[in-house]
């Protein structure tokens, strides 16, 4: 036992190969030692990762509606944005 909620039991033994399994609730981590440096090197290198700049963030906002109802076609750019292909045809 590893606290009040938290069970560690060997499954198997095969010869030098031992199978561990734990028991524990969904909000712990449970990982092997490689993996979880893995994970962690990861969470650290993305909150790291340098955050986008205002002109970048400024061309994904929402595009105003123009009269009539229909959203602008136009990319972040100025330039026409590519126009999705039109739906097939309904079978009779």
């Amino acid at each position: 036992m590893i606290g009040s909620d938290v069970t560690v039991r060997v499954l198997e033994i095969r010869g030098d190969v031992v199978r561990v399994g734990v028991d524990a609730p969904r909000d712990v981590q449970v990982h092997r030692e490689e993996v979880f440096h893995a994970v962690r090197a990861a969470n650290l290198e993305a909150a790291s990762a340098a955050a986008p700049s205002p002109a970048v963030l400024a061309g994904l906002r929402k595009r105003p509606t123009p009269q009539g109802g229909v959203p602008s076609q136009t990319a972040p750019d100025g330039e026409p944005a590519a126009t999705p292909p039109a739906d097939p045809p309904a079978a009779p």
